[in-house]
């Protein structure tokens, strides 16, 4: 049985070598001390692995090494990645971190219980050359009194994926990510508790003078379907900001379908309320991996969707 660290066949390594030359020109260098790379991905399924070069008919499940060496080569291009849909098994995640080497690290949720939970963690992996901890990691719960408001977008119940906030300190500079995996529900009318819900305790969180640190950005899937729809303006509502790089329709985020707008990368920039980001945001985009990864195998989109993610990776560069 092979393993993530052997050498791959000829073909794997010239469609990896690809990748990597393509990911050179479309996303910024690591900077010593000047800048630092944060993104975002919902790789789909996340879990198990099947550990041979390609994956056949009979195995389950489809993604392979082949697939991991692509799925590793575009992390490794960033500082820190919030993660979505890591499952229980953490087969392809160790292997992961294998590949990247020592100087990766991850901190990572447990399983949320229950069925709207999926069998999902939420997870962080970081380059430790250029980021470390800095003390604070906690799941979002929400106040009793918030659980039992008015409203009628109010949230009746804790969050189905609980949110995972975490601080990281880059060059003495301490910031703290919090990454949402959004219910997706029976209809767009059953994401906007938790959307309105996350917003608002964000904001309060920044509001807080004696908070660990009030430097926050939020990131994630949060199952917004089009830009400037109820659900973004739910999640906009308490003063959250995505910049014009990441609102172009060019960036888009579903393999399957440009107009969906699901994830997202906001911060707070309320000079008069003080909630305003102190790094300087330099760009952001997406990566669209679809012309390099697993070319040479002639997959679907679909399938493909199995083996790296029916969802784009979305970054930003911020100076430090």
């Amino acid at each position: 049985m092979p393993n993530i660290s052997d050498t791959p066949p000829e073909a794997i390594q010239q469609n990896i070598n690809a990748l990597t030359t393509d990911l050179a020109a479309k996303i910024p260098s690591k900077k010593l001390d000047q800048n630092l790379l944060i993104a975002t991905w919902n790789i789909r399924h996340f879990g198990n692995l099947t550990r041979e070069w390609y994956s056949g008919d009979g195995d389950s499940p489809k993604r392979d090494l082949h697939s991991l060496l692509c799925i590793a080569e575009i992390l490794k291009r960033f500082d820190i990645i919030a993660i979505q849909e890591v499952k229980s098994n953490l087969r392809a995640l160790r292997d992961t971190l294998k590949y990247l080497g020592n100087h990766w690290s991850l901190i990572l949720t447990d399983v949320t219980a229950g069925a709207p939970g999926n069998g999902e963690r939420i997870a962080y992996i970081f380059d430790t050359r250029r980021v470390q901890l800095s003390g604070l990691a906690c799941e979002l719960v929400v106040p009793e009194e918030q659980l039992n408001a008015i409203d009628g977008d109010a949230l009746r119940k804790q969050f189905a994926r609980t949110p995972y906030a975490v601080s990281f300190k880059s060059n003495q500079h301490t910031f703290i990510l919090v990454t949402a995996h959004i219910l997706y529900g029976k209809n767009t009318a059953a994401r906007i508790p938790e959307l309105k819900a996350i917003a608002g305790w964000l904001a309060d969180w920044t509001s807080n003078l004696n908070a660990y640190h009030q430097d926050m950005i939020v990131l994630g899937d949060f199952n917004i379907n089009v830009r400037g729809d109820l659900l973004d303006q739910s999640f906009l509502s308490e003063g959250l900001y995505v910049p014009p790089q990441l609102q172009d329709p060019s960036v888009t985020r579903s393999i399957f379908n440009e107009t969906k707008y699901y994830d997202q990368l906001a911060w707070f920039r309320d000079v008069s309320t003080k909630k305003e980001l102190t790094m300087q945001f330099i760009n952001g985009g997406n990566y669209d991996f679809l012309p390099f990864a697993l070319s040479n195998r002639n997959l679907s989109k679909r399938s493909l969707s199995y083996m790296i993610s029916d969802h784009y990776p979305l970054w930003a560069e911020f100076k430090i």
